[in-house]
């Protein structure tokens, strides 16, 4: 399970647009973490990587609890900090999308038990103090093993 350091929001938004350009439709990426960690910034990188007009503001959707930005595919991007639990999502119809032709990026995706998908990448995000960010990266299947190896080859 690789993990990385970053030390600023430009970085961590770099890693996200590395990952993004290697997303696939049907690729899910559960995002957990503490407020603030830069979840967020990597979800803009990641849109910016799926081809996301660099114009179109990617902003927590902690409201409206999922935004759909369009690039070369489209990315579902949830927030579900105010959710309770599977559920909520249940209640929503949520799993349409999570099984959907996009990508799936859930922030707050701890709230999830049953709902969430077995086969995805989880990206765990915590300080490590002033604007450096630990994040780690665990993929579930081959899958997402093969895309960690892609995103970090060895040397």
């Amino acid at each position: 399970m690789p993990t990385v350091t970053t030390g600023s929001a430009a970085e961590t938004a770099e890693l996200g647009m590395r990952l993004g350009r290697l997303l696939m439709r049907g690729d899910f990426i559960a995002l957990t973490g503490e407020l603030g960690s830069g979840k967020t910034q990597f979800a803009g990188g990641v849109a910016q990587g799926l081809g996301v007009d660099p114009a179109v503001p990617v902003t927590s959707p902690t409201y409206t609890l999922m935004n759909i930005y369009e690039g070369r595919v489209s990315l579902y991007h949830f927030d579900l900090y105010r959710l309770a639990g599977d559920d909520d999502a249940a209640e929503l119809g949520f799993a349409e999308y999570f099984y959907g032709d996009g990508v799936c990026l859930v922030e707050w995706a701890e709230r999830l038990q049953d709902e969430m998908p077995a086969e995805r990448l989880t990206i765990g995000f915590s300080h490590g103090g002033d604007d450096v960010r630990r994040i780690d990266f665990a993929p579930s299947s081959t899958r997402y093993r093969e895309l960690v190896a892609e995103l970090f080859p060895s040397p």
